[in-house]
C-alpha cells in the first residue's frame, strides 16, 4: 500500500482554518442573539465583544508564518480537491492582509452601533438620527473599499462586490442590468394588465404571530429543513446565519397578512438547507464555504420563487394554512397562487413580487456604487432614491424614509457590494430549473404531487456538496451546461406570468 503523500505545510493550514472555523461559530451565534434576542442595554458591550472576536480572526488570517506557509503548501504533491482548497486559503488570507485590524475593529464597532440603532429610527422615520450613525459605517466601507483596491488591482466598488460574488464584475452587472431596464418596465406593465382581469380573494385576519409560527415550521419541514441541525426565531430583518452546524433563521410577523412571513420564511429555509448540507468532510476550510452571495440567493430563490410561487406547490400549501390559520376561500390553492404570484410596484424589497424585485435591487446598486467610488455622499440618498424609485416602479417616496432608503438593514450593517447577488441568484435560479426540466420533463408534475425529493438531490448534488471547490464560472458550467444565461430569467417570468 502506498503511503499517504506528507504534506506538512498543507495540515498545518487546515489545523489553523479550523480553529478559525471554530471562533467564527462562537461569532456567529453572538451575532444572531443580537438580532434575535439580546436586550437592548446590552447592546454597547455586545458591539465590544463581537469587534474584539473581529480583531482576534483577523489575527489569526493575517498571521505572517502563512505567507510561508502558503507558499510551502504550493510545493507539496497534494491532490486535486486539496488545490481547490489551497487556492481559497490564499484568496481569504490575500483579503485579510489588506486590510488593518484597527479598521477591522472600527468598522465591527460602527456597524453594530448603526445597526442597532436602526431597528428603532426606521420604526419612528428618524433619516436625520440614522444619518449620524450612517457616516461613519460609510466612512470605513469607503477606507476598506481604497485598501482591498490597492491590494487587488480592481475598482474600489469591484474590490467590495468581489469579496460577496467572487470574479464578479460592475461592467458585467452594468450589462445584465442595463438589459433588464430594457425589457423589465414593459413586463411588468404587461403582468399588470393582464392581472387587471383576475379576481383574487383577500384572506381575512387577523393571523396571530403563534399560528404563523407554527404554519412557517410546517413549511420548513415539508421543504426538507434539519431541526436537528437549526431553529428559527423572529428579527426585525429575517436572516439566515450561525454555521453549518447549527443555522440560524429568523422571521418577521405582521398579524394583517400571513404571506410576508410565509414567503419569507420558505425563503431563508432555501439558504438554511445550502448550510446544512455544504460538504462535511471538509468543514472548516475555506473550501467548505458557499461559494457566493448569488449563488446563496439562488438557493433561496429556487425554494421561494421557482418553488413556492410554482402553481403546483400552491396545493401543498393549501392544507398547511388550513391546519394554522382555519378554512376561508382566500386559502384554496388557485387563490394562494394568485396572491403569491400578485405583480404590483410596492415600497418593500423584501416583500416585492418576483417581477418587480430587480427593480428595488438595480436602485440599490446605482446608488451605493457611487457611494463607495465617493461620487455622492450620504445626504444624496434621499433624493437619488426618490428618482429612482419614480422612474423603477412610478412610487412617490418623498419624505417616507421608513419605506425608503432606511427599510433594509444592509448600508447600516456595512454591507456594499451586497444587492447586485440578490438577482444574480434570480439568474442562477432560473438557470438551474431550466436544468432540471431538461434533466427530468416531468418536474412539473413532480411538485404538483408533493415529490420535491428530485428538485433537492439536484441542487445537493450539483450545489451545495460543491462548496468552493470550482471558481463561480465553472460551477454554473458543471451544474447546467452552460455559463450564466440570462434569458432563462426572462423566459422564466413571461413563461410564468404571461404564459
Amino acid at each position: 500500500m502506498t503511503p499517504p503523500a506528507s504534506t506538512p505545510a498543507y495540515d498545518d493550514l487546515c489545523q489553523r482554518h479550523r480553529r478559525k472555523h471554530r471562533l467564527q461559530h462562537l461569532h456567529a451565534m453572538a451575532s444572531w442573539d443580537q438580532a434575535a434576542f439580546m436586550p437592548a442595554g446590552g447592546a454597547p458591550s455586545r458591539a465590544e465583544a463581537l469587534a474584539e472576536m473581529d480583531g482576534l480572526l483577523h489575527q489569526l488570517s493575517t498571521d505572517p508564518a502563512l505567507k510561508d506557509l502558503l507558499d510551502r503548501a504550493e510545493q507539496e504533491p497534494l491532490d486535486d480537491v486539496q488545490r481547490a482548497s489551497l487556492r481559497e486559503m490564499r484568496r481569504v488570507w490575500r483579503s485579510a492582509n489588506a486590510l488593518p485590524q484597527r479598521l477591522v475593529e472600527a468598522k465591527s464597532l460602527a456597524n453594530s452601533h448603526c445597526e442597532h440603532a436602526w431597528r428603532s429610527q426606521r420604526k419612528v422615520n428618524d433619516w436625520a438620527g440614522y444619518v449620524e450613525n450612517l457616516r461613519p459605517v460609510v466612512r470605513l466601507a469607503r477606507e476598506e473599499a481604497r485598501l482591498l483596491s490597492e491590494s487587488s488591482g480592481l475598482s474600489r466598488y469591484d474590490a467590495l462586490l468581489d469579496q460577496y460574488e467572487p470574479g464578479m464584475r460592475s461592467a458585467e452587472v452594468d450589462r445584465v442590468f442595463g438589459d433588464l431596464r430594457q425589457w423589465l418596465p414593459g413586463l411588468i406593465r404587461q403582468v399588470m394588465d393582464r392581472q387587471a382581469g383576475e379576481t383574487v380573494l383577500q384572506p381575512e385576519g387577523p393571523f396571530p404571530a403563534a399560528a404563523q409560527r407554527a404554519l412557517g415550521l410546517d413549511a420548513m419541514t415539508l421543504l426538507g429543513f434539519d431541526f436537528e441541525a437549526g431553529r428559527l426565531d423572529e428579527s426585525t430583518h429575517p436572516f439566515c446565519g450561525g454555521v453549518p452546524e447549527d443555522v440560524r433563521m429568523t422571521t418577521r410577523y405582521r398579524e394583517d397578512s400571513f404571506l410576508q412571513s410565509l414567503t419569507g420564511t420558505i425563503h431563508e429555509t432555501g439558504h438554511g438547507r445550502y448550510e446544512q448540507n455544504l460538504p462535511r468532510a471538509w468543514m472548516g476550510l475555506p473550501i467548505a464555504a458557499a461559494r457566493s452571495m448569488g449563488l446563496h440567493e439562488s438557493q433561496s430563490l429556487s425554494f421561494e420563487m421557482q418553488l413556492a410561487a410554482h402553481p403546483g406547490f400552491a396545493g401543498l400549501l393549501e392544507p398547511l394554512v388550513e391546519r394554522h390559520l382555519g378554512q376561508q376561500p382566500g386559502f384554496k390553492a388557485q387563490n394562494l397562487h394568485r396572491l403569491m404570484t400578485r405583480v404590483a410596484p410596492g415600497y418593500i424589497r423584501v416583500d416585492a413580487d418576483e417581477v418587480t424585485y430587480p427593480a428595488h435591487v438595480i436602485l440599490r446598486y446605482e446608488i451605493e456604487r457611487p457611494l463607495m467610488e465617493g461620487e455622492i455622499e450620504v445626504e444624496d440618498i434621499p433624493a437619488l432614491w426618490d428618482a429612482k424609485m419614480q422612474e423603477l416602479l412610478g412610487l412617490d417616496t418623498r419624505g417616507n424614509f421608513r419605506d425608503g432608503p432606511m427599510q433594509d438593514v444592509h448600508w447600516g450593517a456595512g454591507l456594499f457590494g451586497y444587492f447586485p447577488c440578490y438577482t444574480l441568484g434570480a439568474m442562477y435560479a432560473a438557470q438551474w430549473f431550466a436544468t432540471m426540466r431538461r434533466e427530468r420533463p416531468t418536474l412539473d408534475e413532480d411538485i404538483a404531487q408533493g415529490r420535491l425529493g428530485p428538485v433537492f438531490d439536484w441542487l445537493k448534488d450539483r450545489i451545495w456538496q460543491q462548496g468552493s471547490r470550482w471558481e463561480t464560472p465553472e460551477l454554473v458550467q458543471r451544474a447546467s451546461g452552460e455559463p450564466l444565461n440570462t434569458a432563462h430569467f426572462r423566459r422564466h417570468l413571461e413563461s410564468r406570468y404571461l404564459g
